[in-house]
């Protein structure tokens, strides 16, 4: 009788890649390695994230989800579009405490600097005039939004407030981030509507493409550290006596 055929031994799965962005406590985030491109990176992509969501304000098409809020926030409450988009941040925060998210310097950051950001570009740059530079502006700010945010997460410095709710939901359910993010969009896009604030075909552009975008953008612009950095403190084994 033939022997038996071998079986060939079923391959074992491939790891998991590591997360472009890594999960560290904030203390990990400051003794990780490459800050001398880690800090400007991180104050770049936030200046430029302000600056971008002023460009989808002033476009006149519809701005992003947030951006709708905080528009919506600032008519209701008669305050500036920087100072509307720092206090939602602050409001923002209290959703990390279920979602357990680590905040870092970009965090505390992001709600200082991003606001005033928005506030100095909407002095040095004038509303759009006429259809083709309104779309010209949008597609800018669009394209810039995602290329910032992606810049200033890659920093490896923890998330904003607003990204921390899109990581810590995408965690939890284990979704992808383009349905997470869209989610998110639409949602807070609605309440901003009912504020007050403009809402146009931009806004559903911005929910579909912005989370592809920071995709394709985050890869590219993200700060590789070493494993060590990222990688969780191990308990010191107990001596026997």
């Amino acid at each position: 009788m033939a022997p038996p055929a071998r079986t060939s031994p079923a391959s074992a799965p491939a790891p998991c890649a590591p997360p472009v962005v890594a999960r560290m406590t904030a203390l990990a985030q400051l003794r990780a390695g490459r800050k001398a491109r880690r800090i400007p990176q991180l104050a770049l992509g936030l200046v430029g994230y302000g600056a971008s969501v002023l460009l989808l304000v002033l476009s006149g098409l519809g701005a992003a989800g947030w951006n709708v809020l905080t528009e919506g926030t600032a008519q209701t409450l008669g305050i500036s579009f920087g100072v509307a988009t720092n206090l939602i941040s602050l409001l923002v925060l209290l959703a990390w405490i279920p979602l357990r998210e680590l905040p870092g310097l970009g965090t505390l950051l992001n709600v200082v600097i991003v606001g005033f950001a928005a506030d100095a570009t909407a002095i040095v740059v004038p509303a759009p005039q006429g259809l083709l530079a309104q779309i010209g502006c949008f597609a800018l700010g669009l394209v810039a939004l995602a290329f910032f945010d992606a810049l200033y997460l890659g920093a490896q410095f923890g998330a904003g407030p607003r990204d921390g709710v899109m990581t810590g939901l995408v965690r939890l359910s284990r979704l992808p981030v383009a349905v997470v993010r869209t989610g998110i969009e639409l949602t807070v896009a609605c309440a901003g509507w009912l504020l007050g604030g403009t809402v146009g075909v931009g806004t559903v552009l911005v929910a579909l493409c912005l989370g592809p975008l920071v995709g394709f953008f985050l890869p590219r612009v993200a700060v590789r550290l070493p494993d060590a950095a990222s990688a969780p403190a191990r308990r010191p084994s107990r001596r026997r006596g």
